[in-house]
């Protein structure tokens, strides 16, 4: 499944991927086109077989702080937004860690990892001076493999405790600990702890105050101290930025980071993506791009490409949702570039087209077709009217791996392309090279 990797009309950011058996699991915040907040009052759970990523399951919701149709609030003291839960299994069973907006956090239950999840308590500790006042702010729990239980959290400052195994709210007393991960240079911590334990190594993924990265920091012990080692995504390179939030997972042998992007021109829209990464043998993970491939090797160049699939918009275009059919990059104006990796072009010789398919806004010009950077020498062009509809570039062979780019040029000039200045162009539904 191509990013994003879960169906176009789902928005599912602050993604923690858990493999349970079987299948991998995502456990998110679940926001909401159009909304003017963050999050919703609802967690949804996704899954698929981890051999066969393409197939996705939606299990509904799994908790909630408000009614919803065929599920009753599981919260009687706050009805408040849901925020970036965790999940993980112990002695047969699953608990889910979930932050509540302004209000105590919370455990809840399940025999199963889609659950639904039945609250068992809110968090109990003795802490003097609490960090947060309980709310346990983006909770990330790592099971160790000695059964020990640990909570990692924290909101332009982090800190951690460890967490009774027998009934997995209570903290013991004497281990929450605080500043685990420093607010100054290099760590620079923000928010969105997510913890692993990977090759004897105990990792922390986490949002810097650039918070449109994914950084991680290392220790040899669960309670640090941890060292900065860098950033793993920014979903800002080349993309309309945003808070990122997300963590690592390893899926037949392959490991992954899960992360967000932004869609609707705003930060709280946000639709979960992944990337392949690599862990080196020193423990080091590079920087990785963000791409359109999720769990694929390569785009097909010969199926339809949705536009709302582009890991590349420069120049002020963005994905929006007109309704749940019906996603677009909009905002195209003159120099505006959009762009997707990667194709596989496959090793014939024969040229061919590309077919787009355009909605109008009475404005006439040609978008420039480039492979690998979108200051590469167009391979091609089509000519766009007022009216919209299907537009054609006529392409020569292309073979192997490529980027493609789409740039948009108005066709006017003088005192006519001052008029046409910032206006939009066109907006993008969808595109397919043909043979």
């Amino acid at each position: 499944m191509a990013n994003p990797y879960l169906p176009l009309w789902e928005y599912i950011p602050d993604g923690e991927p858990r493999v349970f058996g079987d299948r991998i699991y995502v456990y998110g915040s679940h926001d909401r086109p159009g909304s003017d907040r963050f999050c919703d009052y609802k967690l949804k759970v996704w899954s698929a077989p981890v051999n066969d990523l393409n197939n996705w399951v939606c299990h509904g919701t799994a908790f909630a702080t408000r009614e919803f149709r065929g599920h009753a609030s599981d919260t009687d003291w706050t009805d408040n937004e849901l925020y970036a839960p965790d999940v993980v299994e112990k002695d047969g069973k699953y608990y889910l860690y979930a932050y509540i907006v302004g209000a105590k956090g919370c455990v809840a239950v399940s025999d199963r990892p889609e659950g639904p999840f039945k609250l068992i308590s809110r968090y109990s500790y003795k802490i003097d001076k609490h960090y947060d006042d309980g709310t346990f702010i983006d909770p990330g729990v790592l099971v160790d493999d000695d059964g020990r239980v640990y909570v990692y959290c924290g909101f332009q400052g982090s800190y951690m405790a460890e967490i009774d195994g027998s009934d997995m709210y209570t903290v013991i007393d004497g281990t929450y600990k605080e500043g685990i991960i420093p607010v100054e240079e290099p760590y620079s911590f923000f928010e969105a702890c997510s913890p692993r334990k990977i090759n004897g190594r105990y990792y922390l993924i986490y949002s810097p105050q650039k918070g449109s990265c994914l950084d991680y920091a290392v220790s040899d012990s669960p309670t640090g101290p941890f060292e900065y080692k860098g950033t793993i995504i920014d979903n800002s390179i080349d993309y309309p930025g945003g808070n990122d939030h997300g963590s690592l997972m390893c899926i037949n042998g392959q490991y992954y980071i899960f992360y967000h992007k932004m869609t609707n021109g705003t930060i709280m829209s946000r639709r979960g993506c992944v990337e392949k990464i690599e862990i080196l043998p020193d423990g080091t993970i590079p920087q990785v791009e963000m791409t359109s491939l999720g769990f694929e090797e390569s785009l097909n160049p010969f199926m339809v490409t949705k536009a709302d699939t582009a890991c590349v918009l420069k120049g002020g275009c963005f994905i929006t949702e007109h309704n749940i059919f019906d996603r677009v990059v909009t905002g195209i104006t003159e120099g505006a570039v959009m762009g997707w990796k990667y194709y596989d072009f496959g090793t014939d010789d024969d040229p061919f087209s590309l077919k787009l398919k355009l909605r109008g806004t009475g404005c006439r010009g040609k978008i420039l077709v480039c492979l690998d950077s979108d200051d590469s020498e167009p391979i091609g062009s089509a000519e766009f009217s007022g009216n919209g509809g299907i537009v054609s570039a006529e392409l020569p062979a292309v073979k192997g791996r490529h980027a493609v780019y789409l740039k948009a040029e108005c066709d006017y000039t003088g005192w006519a392309k001052d008029m046409f200045k910032g206006r939009a162009l066109f907006e993008l539904e969808e595109f397919v090279f043909v043979k």
